[in-house]
């Protein structure tokens, strides 16, 4: 699968995979900021990409600056049919202000295949073992 990118600011950085195997390329600010906590902010990226139709890009967390600053990203699909600038939404969760530099990693996005359901309008759904047991069903 090949991802076409573009660079929409002379200062944006292409998306890289770390290490050969990643699952996530990693996306980096265009823009340095502070995200004060509680605070959500939208990050420029200063690129633009076209996902092969059947895939889907998803933004996830880089664990370093999730686990140790508290930045978590927020609802991160693009679609094979976005053409416009990738922005990463954050939260900082932590309880200092977390500085983001121009350049720094911001959040990776992994490719995944899609497939698009067949829906079904049903009278009752069937049963299995777990039923209508949720949260914490399986114990703690």
């Amino acid at each position: 699968m090949k991802l076409q990118v573009t660079l929409l600011t002379t200062d944006a950085t292409v998306p890289t995979y770390a290490h050969e195997g990643d699952a996530g390329m990693d996306l980096f600010s265009v823009e340095s900021l502070d995200v004060e906590p509680g605070e959500r902010v939208q990050v420029s990226t200063g690129i633009a990409v076209a996902i092969p139709s059947g895939y889907v890009g998803l933004i996830w967390d880089k664990s370093g600056i999730s686990h140790k600053g508290g930045l978590k990203t927020l609802g991160g699909v693009i679609d094979a049919s976005y053409r416009g600038e990738i922005k990463v939404g954050l939260v900082n969760l932590g309880q200092e202000v977390y500085r983001v530099e121009k350049g720094a990693k911001i959040a990776q996005m992994l490719m995944q295949a899609v497939s698009q359901a067949e829906i079904e309008i049903v009278e009752a759904l069937d049963d299995t073992v777990r039923g209508k047991n949720g949260f914490g069903s399986t114990g703690i």
